[in-house]
């Protein structure tokens, strides 16, 4: 067996708001990409969400990061999968390792008030798409989203309370849910700050 150490280089942080404006900006062109490859109005995909005109072009411009269940949504409306519709082009299948700090560094405000980070988008043709969530307490807007698909969630840090249809879970590090994702559901934070993986299906 190989061992691998990895080596963290020595070299300038970017700025947060660099870290955080890449990614969205990417999806953006990406959404926007598919749309008119398949000559596809902004309206029709729009529609297709459950998202407004304005705010699906504020998305493909980058000025907006929508909330997950939407971007799954987004995806399905363009005949894709939100897994792929975050891949990196030029990519392969090599392992792809995340230090904690450049998911932290590189977490996306979403319209719903939440910060999220997906991982892995340069793994290409995935089954699945992990990402990591953090929420606040009062910062995250009351909310129920549903959308095709299945979610297996795992708590890292903190305590939340998560509804999946008219069940709630209060969860703590180390505890875990699974459940269809066409069943409505939302997620408050019990403490300050708490971090959790969700993977989507």
């Amino acid at each position: 067996m190989k061992l691998i150490f990895m080596k963290t280089a020595h070299r300038r942080t970017p700025a947060r708001d660099d870290a955080t404006d890449a990614p969205r900006k990417a999806i953006g062109r990406r959404i926007r990409r598919l749309r008119l490859q398949q000559t596809k109005t902004q309206a029709e995909v729009a529609t297709a969400a459950g998202l407004t005109k304005s705010m699906l072009s504020k998305v493909e411009s980058g000025a907006a990061y929508p909330s997950v269940a939407a971007l799954v949504r987004i995806a399905g409306s363009l005949g894709t999968n939100v897994a792929s519709l975050m891949e990196q082009a030029g990519h392969d299948h090599r392992p792809v390792f995340v230090p904690r700090d450049r998911a932290e560094r590189s977490l996306s405000r979403s319209d719903k008030g939440y910060s999220v980070f997906a991982y892995a988008t340069e793994f290409v043709e995935k089954a699945m798409q992990p990402f990591l969530f953090v929420v606040k307490r009062g910062r995250v807007r009351k909310h129920s989203v549903s959308h095709a698909g299945e979610e297996f969630v795992c708590v890292l840090e903190g305590e939340i309370l998560f509804t999946v249809g008219d069940v709630q879970f209060r969860m703590r590090p180390g505890d875990a849910l699974f459940f269809s994702a066409r069943d409505p559901h939302g997620v408050r934070a019990l403490t300050a700050t708490a971090k959790y993986i969700d993977v989507f299906v």
